[in-house]
């Protein structure tokens, strides 16, 4: 087995001296920006100085979690490692970003496909509501694919000085002591040794775990388990007058037949859209949700030529443990993924950011070595800004999607104004919008009333089928 080192370092067993790297191109049209001014701030003064190196970071996964905390971990100063397994993944994926994003990473916009500004939210009954009139001239939903946009932060990662290796993480020898060195197994694929690989060791100080719902990273550590959803969606290449009627719309389908507790979608791609469902409780039934969503898009998308079928687990909620001593994991590793929404991209990115700007702080720029405590800074200032979100969105799909008169109360209350603007303002900037208690009280009778009124259809319904 072969061994991967960068470069000799005091304190850590010497590798062979073969360097391999897998180097990627940024096309031309995806212009890098410039680098974020590097962070520079003091680490504690327990922590001990690393003799004549840097602390040594990999990062598991080059999904947007882990572009984003490599590339905020090699501009402050830290010796950065990507090992992702599939360059070209298409994560079976919405694809939806909010406009927050698109700013706060430095976005170029021709990376983004769509900018929808007009959503169709569609009752089991087919009702349809058009959502977006209170959004502003500027304001949109990105939509992007995962494969162009992961690409690109893996991307500008290496510009910032990351190495990144095309390569399959198998396991990781945990330290003996404080200060010794994580031992990662892995298999890197380098367009020589074929599709078998070789296999490779590499040694680090700390590690981030960015490799998905079925992270090997948080096996290695005991993370616990969680429960998942299974997102199923096939990108289908529609006519072109068909595409015109996408061109800045989103639908969104809920049911019992399309997903017993999520919806089904379909989001315009660059040439295509994306038409799939999820569920939790019945993984078995998936493919059946997905016809059926199909079905209740049919003559919008007819004539239309499946292009790819994906499918993955989603993780329904965060992790019983998501670090353990100078091992943490970020996005989908960690169970990052808002429920009623699915939402996870954006939260992928910021979590990854957070969490390498916690090490940068805690080693001072690279030049100490960091403990669990730094680590947890970053956990604590996760939870404290989007824990909440994560919960009011629990509580709105328990609600909302437990059945077909609670859909059809969620769909007519989605028509009011007042909800519009306070649910894309707080999805676009990831901010809570302030509210105003007089709507508030107004949007809580309406409610009920709504719930009320699909109740009342339902059982209308049931005397006609006896």
């Amino acid at each position: 087995m072969a061994t991967f080192t960068l470069k000799s370092f005091t304190g850590l067993r010497q590798s062979s001296p073969d360097q391999t790297s897998f180097i990627s191109h940024v096309p031309s049209s995806l212009s890098l920006p410039q680098r974020r001014t590097p962070l520079r701030v003091s680490a504690a003064r327990s922590s001990p100085n690393l003799a004549n190196r840097k602390l040594r970071v990999a990062v598991i996964g080059g999904g947007p979690a882990g572009g984003a905390a490599a590339e905020t971990l090699a501009q402050g100063g830290i010796e950065t490692i990507l090992i992702e397994r599939k360059m070209d993944n298409c994560k079976p994926c919405g694809g939806a970003i909010p406009l927050c994003m698109v700013g706060e990473f430095n976005l170029p916009l021709d990376i983004i496909d769509r900018r929808v500004t007009k959503m169709k939210m569609i009752s089991p009954s087919n009702i349809a509501v058009d959502i977006g009139r209170t959004l502003k001239e500027h304001e949109y939903i990105g939509m992007v694919r995962r494969e162009v946009l992961d690409q690109y932060l893996r991307e500008r990662a290496e510009k910032s000085g990351a190495t990144v290796i095309n390569g399959l993480f198998l396991k990781m020898d945990l330290p003996e002591n404080w200060d010794t060195p994580y031992v990662l197994h892995y298999t890197e694929y380098d367009g020589k040794t074929g599709a078998t690989g070789q296999k490779k060791t590499m040694e680090v100080d700390a590690v981030i775990g960015a490799d998905g719902a079925n992270s090997r990273v948080a096996k290695s550590i005991g993370a616990g388990d969680y429960d998942y959803a299974i997102a199923f969606q096939e990108r289908i290449r529609i006519p072109d007058d068909k595409m015109t009627y996408y061109e800045d719309l989103a639908e969104m389908y809920v049911g019992d037949d399309v997903s017993p507790d999520f919806y089904g979608w379909v989001f315009p791609k660059c040439d295509h859209v994306a038409v799939g469902t999820g569920t939790v409780t019945h993984k078995g039934d998936i493919k059946k949700f997905q016809l059926a969503t199909r079905n209740r898009a049919k003559d919008k998308i007819l004539g239309g030529k499946i292009i790819r079928v994906e499918a993955h687990p989603i993780p329904e909620h965060p992790r019983p443990r998501r670090l353990s001593k100078r091992v943490a994991l970020v996005g989908d590793a960690a169970g990052y993924v808002t429920k009623c929404s699915g939402e996870g991209i954006y939260f992928a990115a910021k979590s990854g950011r957070m969490c390498a700007e916690a090490i940068v702080e805690g080693s001072q720029n690279g030049k100490k070595m960091i403990d669990e405590s730094d680590l947890r800074k970053y956990l604590e200032k996760w939870d404290k800004t989007y824990l909440p979100t994560y919960r009011v969105l629990d509580v709105l799909q328990k609600v909302f999607y437990r059945s077909n008169p609670a859909r059809e109360a969620f769909v007519e209350m989605c028509s009011d104004e007042y909800v519009q603007k306070m649910t894309f303002d707080s999805y676009l900037y990831k901010k809570v919008a302030p509210g105003n208690p007089l709507e508030d009280l107004k949007l809580a009778v309406n409610t009920i009333g709504s719930v009320f009124r699909a109740n009342a259809l339902r059982r209308e319904i049931e005397k006609l089928n006896v």
